[in-house]
């Protein structure tokens, strides 16, 4: 459970940071999407990166 944990937080922090930065119109890439400096979408990746941190935080933390 903690690998499952760890992978799809990983996973989403990518994917957050991905979007964050698309809505900021730092990556421009793919040219067709409608996420591309739209600012909304940088808060949608922050938060979307903000709950795989916490999921991978949950994922790492030492159980006794």
């Amino acid at each position: 459970m903690r690998l499952v944990l760890q992978i799809f937080g990983v996973l989403l922090i990518i994917s957050g940071l991905f979007w964050a930065l698309q809505g900021a119109g730092i990556i421009m890439w793919p040219a067709s999407s409608f996420m591309l400096a739209q600012g909304q979408w940088v808060l949608y990746g922050l938060i979307t990166a903000a709950i795989g941190a916490v999921l991978l935080w949950l994922g790492r933390r030492r159980t006794v």
